[in-house]
């Protein structure tokens, strides 16, 4: 197959004579004699390789050839230099070239270097279209996953979709809760129908009951028009309750309401509107618990909990951790026109370190970062924030060993003193290593009543006596005081958390 060949040069000789080195190859070759023509082809033609000069009279070439690799990433340039030029084609290399090329130009190593660009474009055709294959093996309805559990998942979606049963997600914030149940409405008989989500936890209690089941004008202060209910919007389709755990408990009674009778009405107003949807639920929290702490009714539980999808960590399933990164490379370097083309192994191992509390949509910001940062064609390390590059590895990160016969509460107060003391008291560190954000850790610290407990240890240890002196009882000979034994921690009455 003829390959599209650009020639740049201001100089009519040297360009003819490149196009009459190149058409007999049967390649199709077009020249250019400034900047701005160059540009105008590339926008047109999208050639496949370019012979580009150095030196053109309205522009730099390596500005250029910025400008191509920006448009046009696949596009291989051949930078064409004169005598005493070498550095600045050098510097065209780090800048993206695929090769330089002296003048007065060799014919014999100027077609090697056409044939080995050309070996190189169809290499990049066959691994892009290998990438897509994998996608096809490694993707199902937008989820990017090839672990075992995320198989599993995948068939019980696919299993549950078609029926009309209520689901319940359950996952920690950032694993793509949304993403699974939009996957469920997609392989529905409902897909045709509209697919409405509600994040109960974002809104005032008064507006999320005025948000599911719409009002009538005048049914409360500002309420100045009719609006149309959500449930009522979801009718043929899929209803999405994000974050169903932080519902308020009046509304849960008038939900199961719904649930049971199939049927409401709108705030404020007489009509009896009986929607036909099916309900999604979803939640980061352990509905068990919230049951046994009355924040949820146990009524409720069970009409949402005909079946239960659990989304694994992304911590525990680490071999989608790289997969998902290429796949975020991808996206950002065309949505934000970064030629980067892959992530180095010292960036990568940094990424199979990191505990990622955030899950899928922290590991998601981190690459987009990256693209944005990143100086060369590469993702590096130092193109990570510090919290991944200094992270330490995933297996038993804490060096912390459960305790028999301790409550929930008592065996993660006990991990959070052991992993602060092995930290000497680094906060930051202390919360890579334990897998949580730092606000987190705070959070927890002023539960357990420690953040006295830490803020008076440095000033502890600066205010300590000073080493026995010559004048001490054990100068003296008499045996130094044996050193009190650690206080044992005192616990709360045990309340279980997970």
């Amino acid at each position: 197959m003829a390959t599209r060949v650009l020639i740049v040069d201001d100089d009519r000789d040297t360009a003819d004579f490149l196009k009459l080195l190149v058409e007999p190859r049967g390649d199709l070759a077009r020249t250019a004699s400034d900047a701005a023509q160059a540009r105008e082809i590339l926008r047109s033609w999208r050639p496949e390789v370019a012979l580009m000069d150095l030196m053109l009279p309205d522009a730099d070439g390596i500005d250029l050839l910025k400008d191509f690799k920006e448009a046009s990433p696949e596009t291989q340039v051949i930078m064409v230099t004169g005598y005493g030029s070498v550095p600045k084609a050098v510097e065209a290399m780090k800048a993206g070239a695929f090769s330089f090329i002296e003048k007065p130009v060799d014919a014999d190593v100027l077609l090697v270097m056409l044939d080995k660009a050309t070996e190189k474009l169809q290499l990049s055709a066959e691994n892009k279209r290998l990438k897509e294959e994998l996608r096809d093996h490694t993707s199902f309805a937008n989820i990017v996953a090839r672990s075992d559990k995320m198989r599993q998942l995948f068939h019980l979606i696919k299993s549950v979709a078609p029926t009309d049963a209520s689901v319940l997600i359950h996952g920690e914030n950032g694993t793509g809760k949304e993403l699974v149940a939009s996957a469920i409405h997609e392989h529905s008989k409902r897909k045709k129908g509209p697919f409405i989500k509600i994040n109960c936890a974002a809104l005032p209690s008064e507006l999320i009951e005025s948000e599911l089941f719409g009002h009538k004008r005048g049914a409360f202060t500002g309420a100045v028009s009719d609006k149309t209910g959500l449930m009522e919007l979801a009718d043929g389709g899929s209803l999405l309750l994000d974050e169903i755990g932080e519902m308020p408990a009046s509304l849960q009674v008038k939900l199961l309401r719904v649930l049971q009778d199939r049927e409401f009405r709108p705030v404020g107003g007489n009509r009896v509107i009986q929607p036909n949807f099916r309900l999604i639920c979803a939640t980061n929290i352990n509905l068990d618990a919230a049951l046994g702490e009355g924040k949820l009714r146990e009524d409720l539980y069970f009409r949402i909990n005909t079946v239960t999808l659990a989304i694994p960590a992304l911590r525990d399933r680490t071999e989608d951790i790289l997969l998902l990164a290429e796949h975020f490379l991808d996206r950002f370097s065309g949505q934000h026109q970064r030629n980067i083309r892959s992530i180095k192994p010292e960036a990568a191992k940094a990424l199979l370190r990191y505990r990622w509390p955030g899950n899928v949509r922290e590991l998601e910001h981190v690459i987009e970062r990256a693209v944005i940062v990143a100086e060369g064609t590469d993702i590096t390390l130092d193109d990570l924030p510090p919290t991944i590059r200094d992270a330490e590895r995933l297996p038993n990160q804490t060096g912390f060993v459960i305790p028999p016969h301790h409550t929930l509460e008592e065996i993660e107060k006990l991990a959070i003193l052991q992993t602060l003391e092995r930290t000497r008291g680094n906060k930051r560190k202390a919360a890579s290593i334990l897998g949580v954000y730092r606000p987190t850790l705070y959070n927890k610290l002023k539960k357990y009543n420690l953040l006295e407990t830490q803020e008076r240890a440095p000033r502890a240890q600066a205010s300590a006596p000073p080493a026995p002196g010559p004048n001490s009882g054990a100068a003296l000979g008499n045996p130094p005081a044996a050193p009190a034994p650690p206080a044992a921690p005192t616990f709360k009455p045990p309340v279980p958390e997970v």
